[in-house]
């Protein structure tokens, strides 16, 4: 995977390209989105802490809840639909874009990590190089408890994900996902589907 030279290193990063994290401009913006996380986490205001994600992430709906701990990179990278709820311990490593659509519940300690390394040693740990994939969940997904998502996978609508589970490849609309790696334990038929 070349990087693009006439790109700056957040270019790069958010097109999935190998970047340098250490890039002057992501440091600062890191430390940026840290700040903002700081009071969220420390907040015990409903409102305040909905206001603060909604200056931070990319985009939002109007009716968004999540509970302290958050743990982000950036936020802009980040963005949710309507009615978007996520329990204690949320995790977005947003490298590159995580796109939640409407409906959607995380459980506790979810983890979305689009950030990845290169397996080469050289490039890894003497360059310094890094690269991410994006995350896409459809509408009406609900992930377990300690759910990992690993960089590249798109879920489908009404993807149900088991608690502990590791998903890492994607999965298309209807079905309930469980183990490590997950796999389909489960098709799901929505009520309006039955009643046509």
């Amino acid at each position: 995977m070349e990087a693009n030279n006439s790109f700056t290193e957040k270019e790069k990063m958010i097109a999935g390209q190998f970047y340098l994290a250490s890039d002057a401009e992501l440091v600062r913006e890191r430390l940026e989105a840290r700040q903002v996380i700081h009071k969220f986490n420390n907040s015990l205001d409903v409102e305040e802490r909905k206001q603060l994600v909604k200056k931070l992430f990319g985009t939002t709906g109007e009716n968004i809840y999540l509970e302290p701990t958050l743990r982000l990179d950036y936020g802009y990278n980040i963005h949710v639909g309507e009615n978007f709820y996520a329990n204690f311990g949320a995790v977005f490593l947003d490298v590159c874009p995580i796109r939640i659509g409407k409906n959607c519940m995380l459980a506790s300690n979810v983890q979305l990590l689009t950030a990845a390394h290169p397996l080469d040693p050289y490039e890894r740990c003497d360059k310094g190089i890094e690269f991410g994939k994006p995350i896409t969940l459809g509408d009406n997904c609900w992930l377990g408890g300690g759910v990992i998502i690993i960089p590249g996978v798109t879920l489908g609508n009404n993807v149900v994900v088991g608690a502990g589970a590791v998903v890492t490849k994607s999965f298309g609309d209807n079905v309930v996902l469980a183990g490590n790696p997950a796999k389909v334990i489960k098709t799901i038929t929505p009520k309006e589907q039955e009643n046509k």
